[in-house]
């Protein structure tokens, strides 16, 4: 079964599952009085996996409730002797708790990432099986990751409607008694050779082996079989010798040529019968920084970067279907742009599956919380934990931005506690991930950064070109100027040399305060033909500085009230796409 949201774990995917998602039964609890199952009182049904905020869901309630409920029934599938069902749930905001046929299930903290229950011991043997999910999510919480998620009753300025409960597929998974339950694919350019670590879930045995099959569309890379001596695999196969200049090899993933290396992986047993059998994908590509520059593959790569905040006008966070995801990304593409800085959202994977195959980069970020507490410095390092856990195999990503802002560390300058905090957390991404740039607080208070992220939306484009071209160079640049009035870097932490991104710049409305009372942009423009001559200039001025490694225009899409996108809320572009597009790819580089 395929479903309209696609396979929801596109790196490990096997043929045996099938999507809960569609209409179910829905209860809202403002106060979070009821506890448990049975004392709900079941009065509304919704639409999974949209928000109740949205009016994809039909319920459409934005107001403030502290907890919600929902239940399905479904039949279990058939299974053979030795195999399990896993019940995933993709992303529920911000503490779920799982019951199945009256039997507690599972408990999660985190509203942007997935987890799983094993349920085979708590299936009834015949009949309808009953699921039952209750969301806890107090709206006025600043102490949880939440993004763009507002606490007042109406969304004001940069923040929008709450998102609670379900907001990513519901599925099940038939697994054998023997299975894969993890992978981490990784790449090593310089040496040719692809990392692969694998979990074996199952009782102990001596005999087992796991095959892996690599290849793309026209040859077979590698097919190997290795002795499984400990149920975490861990093995670097090498591929065929590139040659001379192995930079230009088109195996190589980039944007310009998406190539992926498509992966079957089996579990074998003495007898070479297959226990289990996933199927999965991985790419050559790294990425990093050479002095100034940012470095895609070994080759200085300059970022044409559109902040994409993710949103739609029916279904908030959650995508309609999978098309549109998959539209998000050629609409990016065809803007002229080469990747996204998604901005405080981790996003569905299956964006990151179309960014994966048809070449898009990406910067992941943590959505903030916005109190600096014990509650929230553990909540955050969990989830951020977790969704680099669950992303870093992604060839697309190529950043990760743990803090946006100083937002959740409001006193970087003076709290050395808050620098800790940013530090900290650099470090734990860089340990987790080291193949990939960090950026620990992107816009300004650079405390720990492999790249420099600034945020500056000034409208006058000669004032623009004069800043970011300074006869100081870059370390004069960010002594002296202070974009947002914050300073860029912090006493005991100078500019060490990094690539400098302008990541967010731009932010230009179509139509004018007069016209759009309530709505919010950072400059703005009367007309179409003035909309484009101004986003032309501002381009030919970003392409004309030496000084900056790329920028990130804000933004992709209109967002609610928020209304200086390059297209509108439901993707029709606000001037035509080649004009957009030519003025964003600048001179050939």
């Amino acid at each position: 079964m395929t479903g309209q949201h696609g396979y929801p774990r596109p790196q490990l995917q096997r043929p045996r599952w099938a999507s809960l998602n569609g209409r179910w039964d829905f209860a809202i609890d403002p106060d979070g009085a009821i506890e448990t199952p049975d004392a709900v009182t079941w009065n509304a049904s919704i639409t999974v996996p949209f928000a109740p905020e949205t009016p994809a869901s039909g319920v459409g309630d934005t107001g403030f409730y502290r907890r919600c409920w929902y239940r399905r029934t479904f039949e279990a599938p058939a299974r053979a002797p030795g195999e399990r069902l896993l019940l995933h749930l993709g992303a529920v905001d911000h503490t779920a708790t799982v019951w199945l046929n009256g039997q507690l299930a599972a408990r999660h903290e985190g509203g942007y990432t997935p987890f799983a229950a094993d349920v085979t011991p708590l299936l009834r043997d015949d009949g309808p099986q009953t699921l039952v999910v209750r969301a806890d999510d107090d709206p006025h919480d600043l102490a949880k990751p939440r993004g763009k998620q507002d606490w007042q009753a109406e969304p004001h300025a940069i923040w929008y409607p709450r998102t609670t409960g379900i907001w990513q597929t519901v599925w099940l998974e038939t697994i054998p008694a023997w299975s894969i339950s993890d992978l981490h694919w990784s790449a090593d350019v310089a040496h040719w050779s692809i990392g692969l670590a694998a979990t074996i879930d199952g009782p102990p045995r001596g005999d087992l082996r796991l095959r892996v099959r690599l290849q793309t569309a026209d040859r077979v890379l590698a097919d190997d079989t290795y002795l499984v001596t400990d149920a975490e695999l861990q093995r670097t196969i090498g591929l065929p010798d590139p040659g001379i200049d192995n930079a230009r090899n088109p195996l190589l993933w980039s944007p310009e040529q998406p190539t992926l290396i498509q992966a079957e992986l089996q579990v074998l047993d003495a007898d070479q019968q297959v226990l289990d059998s996933v199927h999965s994908y991985t790419a050559m590509r790294a990425v990093g920084v050479d002095g100034d520059r940012f470095l895609l593959n070994g080759r200085p790569y300059y970022l044409r970067l559109l902040l994409d905040q993710g949103y739609w006008p029916d279904s908030g966070l959650s995508a309609p279907d999978d098309a549109a995801l998959r539209n998000d990304v050629e609409l990016v593409k065809a803007l002229g742009f080469t990747g996204v800085r998604k901005h405080q959202k981790i996003e569905d994977p299956r964006f990151l599956y179309w960014a994966d195959t048809l070449g898009l980069l990406v910067w992941e970020e943590l959505p903030s919380a916005y109190r600096f507490t014990a509650t929230a410095v553990r909540r955050s390092t969990s989830e951020w934990t977790a969704a680099i856990l669950r992303d870093r195999s992604h060839p697309c990503i190529v950043a990760w931005v743990p803090f946006n802002e100083s937002w959740g560390v409001p006193d970087l300058p003076t709290s050395p506690a808050q620098r800790d905090y940013v530090q900290a957390l650099y470090h734990l991404t860089r340990t987790l991930d080291a193949t990939r740039p960090v950026i620990g607080n992107d816009g300004w208070e650079v405390v720990a950064a492999d790249l420099v992220g600034i945020h500056d939306y000034d409208a006058d484009v000669e004032r623009l070109a004069r800043r970011y071209a300074p006869a100081d160079g870059a370390a004069g640049l960010l002594a002296r100027e202070r974009p947002g009035r914050r300073r860029l870097a912090l006493d005991g932490h100078p500019y060490a040399g990094q690539p400098i991104v302008l990541s967010e710049c731009g932010g230009l409305a179509l139509g004018g305060p007069p016209h759009a009372a309530g709505s919010w942009g950072y400059a703005w423009a009367a007309t179409p033909d003035a909309f484009a001559q101004r986003y032309q200039a501002l381009m030919a001025t970003l392409h004309g500085l030496p000084l900056l490694a790329g920028f990130a225009y804000t933004q992709f899409t209109d967002t609610y009230q928020e209304i200086n996108g390059l297209l509108t809320a439901d993707r029709t572009p606000k001037a035509p796409l080649d004009t957009i597009a030519q003025a964003t790819r600048g001179p050939r580089r």
